[in-house]
């Protein structure tokens, strides 16, 4: 109960920062860039060394590259069935494609599931939706942009994410077996602790909604793929497909109910994507998750 607590009270103080006029503008750019450089490899660190792998970890990893897929075939259809511009198409791949498995994902499931959710997690968030984004965020956000991007480019900002090479680096004392010191150990727990209510009060420090903007079909759209559609597959082809059950797979779909990703939004902003809709998406789409993550987790139990 004390972790849904603090889930929405970390959400409310952001929301309460946007009016402190005292309150740097840039406070979310300096928080996220904490999360993503120091919390996110401390807990690659701290977790991944720990796992026992298996044939089942690729089901958490895969689910990430599924949502991408299924994102780029269904508005792709769309747009050339409804005549969309490349860049409204690009923006709800990018807004739709990719769901927010740290920034929300992290606190949610560390309140419903424990440390023992947060090891499926890591393989979700790191080697799913970090490297995804990487590689095939940048070259659909490039092609719906009428940019260019090299396969040399897209190796550059995979291997200088410092989250991958921390994953890259966990992978392998865990295959080597080598066991950190248990002072640093404790020191990288510590730091895990932090990615929770620094991701959240930026998400809340973040949130927008523009009640004018034209963009509110669209939005419900991407909205109802990412919450409602997209989890509902996930949920069909694991535990009925595929058969698996546990606690592995219950995080593998709330994981996949998860609202838009922050950065894989401003990844597209930044490209010409529609920003507007960009950020319509994470300002509605957070709140809104909340309630369907919910009802998803109802299902489940």
């Amino acid at each position: 109960m004390s972790s849904i607590l603090l889930l929405f009270l970390c959400l409310v103080i952001g929301v309460v920062l946007q009016f402190v006029k005292s309150t740097p503008r840039n406070t979310h750019t300096v928080l996220n860039q904490f999360v993503i450089n120091i919390s996110l490899p401390a807990m690659a660190l701290y977790y991944i060394p720990k796992l026992h792998l298996s044939g089942d970890l690729l089901l958490p990893v895969l689910m990430p590259w599924l949502s991408v897929l299924l994102a780029c075939i269904l508005f792709i259809s769309l747009g050339k069935a409804f005549g969309w511009s490349r860049a409204l198409t690009g923006c709800l791949i990018m807004t739709a494609g990719f769901g927010n498995t740290s920034f929300v994902g992290i606190p949610v499931i560390q309140a419903l599931y424990g440390k023992e959710g947060l090891e499926t997690l890591i393989m979700i968030d790191l080697p799913g939706t970090f490297v995804a984004l990487s590689t095939v965020g940048i070259f659909i956000a490039s092609v719906y942009s009428k940019g260019t991007t090299s396969w040399q480019t897209i190796l550059k900002r995979m291997f200088s994410f410092v989250p991958f090479i921390a994953f890259i680096l966990a992978m392998g004392l865990n295959i080597s077996g080598y066991a950190l010191p248990d002072v640093a150990d404790e020191a990288l727990e510590k730091i895990t602790t932090t990615v929770s209510p620094l991701a959240l009060v930026s998400v809340g420090f973040q949130l927008r909604i523009d009640r004018k903007s034209p963009y509110w079909s669209y939005l419900a759209l991407g909205l109802a793929y990412q919450l409602i559609l997209f989890p509902a597959v996930i949920f069909v082809l694991y535990k009925w497909v595929l058969g698996k059950d546990g606690l592995m797979i219950d995080v593998c779909v709330i994981e996949s109910a998860m609202a838009p990703m922050i950065t894989a939004c401003l990844v597209a902003a930044s490209y010409g994507l529609k920003p507007r809709l960009c950020n319509m998406m994470v300002g509605v789409g957070i709140p809104l998750s909340f309630l369907t993550i919910a009802l998803w987790y109802w299902l489940l139990q």
